[in-house]
């Protein structure tokens, strides 16, 4: 776990800057120097464009690396690398195309309501092939173990450009349309950037032919295409869906708690970047023991920390929003029940690694477009009955769904799963700690309420972590803080 725990760290830091300069530009900027309906548009803008760019990549990012580890052969490696390549572009211009003819119909869907949404729909298509690209890349550096880099790149170079913009469209230097436009080409900018330090990692010919596994390469990518495409489809259609049936300031009203909820899932993104090359090489090498170590000691550390995010987030939330302008209300269940599903995606550890990078997969794909299906089905129901808190309960009985289905799968197939007295331990201290401390506030103004609950809780919580030996790599890590390791 050394390496893991080493760029884990780094991804954490990298990953929590990244969230708390988002936080400032979602509740803070977004709310005060843009109007809802603009910030709707934006939201929708990069929402829906997160829901095409795993269709555009063609599963090429997880691909890239489930299989980059079994070449010894270097000329294999550049074929494998070539296709790689030139797959999400290919897809790119069919895409292209079909968008192009059937544009006109495109634009009617946004005809009868919310038609400032028009002038900007190819935008989307930019956003998702510069996304599918700079997967791609980043992808191509964790095979080689170096995601540092790559998520200084991810979490931080396009919150920090958006903030910038605000601040130029808050001083009227620049207005919505060069908002949008120049956001679109950081999105560009941001992708070379990983392309040039991706293929400084790796020296690379490119080799126009097929590798000798090809067959088993393009029915993988095909197949987690399928994958990739469910997942965003459960992270992003409640939005999406929030559009058709109600007026676009409501995405940005659900979107402020949804992304309060999911700073829950940091410490997953992190330890992911470097989990999943990981979990390749030791299903390669069919190492099942240190796999089943990797996997218990994953989902163990990702519930510890993710709950003590969920604990401060749902323990905060309301005096949070008493600094929002009024017009951007709480919608308290929202939070905790995108805030549920994102702890459970913790408690899962590298679960989907696992998956992905197996002969399973395959498993997964079906039972993921029947919760798509199911996810849709739910949002039409209660979406125009709760508004956005309907897309909350929706988005959260799928995920669990779903997880619980991923979870079943791994154990019936590896005869391993993620438990022990201590996760349950774990859990006991997440809802003691979220019940005991949601209903007690201090006589102070909001952000020191915030501060000084935060600081009581976060102290109470890590002492009783360390006291009950909940983790042992937690333990460890609080240890050699003393001495500066």
């Amino acid at each position: 776990m050394g390496v893991v725990v080493n760029q884990t760290i780094r991804n954490i830091i990298i990953t929590c800057l990244g969230f708390g300069i988002g936080a400032i530009n979602t509740l803070f900027l977004f709310t005060n120097f843009m109007n809802e309906e603009h910030y709707g548009l934006i939201s929708y803008l990069m929402t829906t464009s997160n829901l095409i760019w795993p269709l555009m990549a063609f599963g090429v990012h997880n691909t890239l690396i489930k299989f980059f580890s079994s070449y010894s052969n270097h000329k294999q490696q550049d074929k494998f690398l070539t296709i790689m390549l030139i797959l999400p572009f290919f897809i790119a211009i069919i895409l292209g195309i079909i968008g192009t003819i059937f544009y006109s119909s495109i634009l009617e869907l946004f005809s009868d309501k919310n038609t400032i949404i028009q002038p900007y729909v190819w935008t989307i298509f930019v956003l998702a092939f510069a996304v599918s690209y700079f997967e791609v890349y980043f992808a191509w550096s964790k095979v080689k173990l170096k995601s540092v880099f790559g998520n200084i790149v991810k979490e931080l170079f396009l919150r920090i450009c958006i903030s910038i913009l605000l601040i130029l469209l808050y001083y009227e230097i620049i207005d919505i349309e060069r908002f949008i436009y120049i956001l679109m080409a950081a999105y560009l900018l941001r992708t070379l950037v990983m392309k040039i330090y991706a293929f400084g990692l790796h020296r690379f010919k490119f080799r126009l032919s097929l590798p000798d596994n090809y067959v088993s390469v393009f029915k993988y990518s095909g197949l987690i295409l399928i994958a990739g495409s469910v997942a965003s489809l459960l992270i992003e259609l409640d939005k999406t869906m929030i559009e058709r049936y109600l007026l676009i300031e409501n995405v940005a009203k659900y979107g402020i708690c949804a992304y309060i909820a999911s700073v829950i899932i940091i410490p997953s993104r992190a330890m992911h970047q470097i989990t999943y090359p990981l979990t390749a090489k030791l299903i390669n090498a069919q190492e099942k023991n240190q796999l089943q170590d990797l996997y218990k000691k994953s989902s163990l550390n990702l519930l510890v920390t993710g709950g003590l995010l969920f604990i401060l987030i749902v323990c905060n939330v309301t005096q949070l929003f008493e600094i929002i302008p009024k017009e951007y209300e709480l919608f308290i269940w929202v939070v905790i029940l995108i805030g549920s599903a994102k702890l459970f995606d913790n408690l899962l550890g590298n679960n989907n690694s696992i998956l992905y990078c197996s002969d399973y997969y395959r498993l997964i794909l079906y039972i993921g477009v029947g919760m798509v299906i199911l996810t849709v089905v739910l949002n039409m129901y209660w979406i125009p009955v709760y508004g956005v808190t309907g897309a909350a309960i929706a988005t959260c009985i799928a995920v669990f769904c779903y997880n619980s289905t991923k979870l079943w799968i791994v154990y019936a197939k590896f005869k391993m799963h993620p438990f022990s007295t201590k996760t349950f331990l774990a859990l006991s201290l997440i809802i003691i700690f979220t019940f005991g401390f949601y209903f007690w506030e201090l006589p102070f103004h909001p952000i020191l309420n915030i501060i000084g609950k935060s600081i009581i809780i976060g102290i109470a919580y890590i002492v009783i972590v360390y006291a009950l030996k909940v983790s042992k790599d937690i333990n460890d890590l609080i240890k050699k803080i003393p001495r500066g390791e």
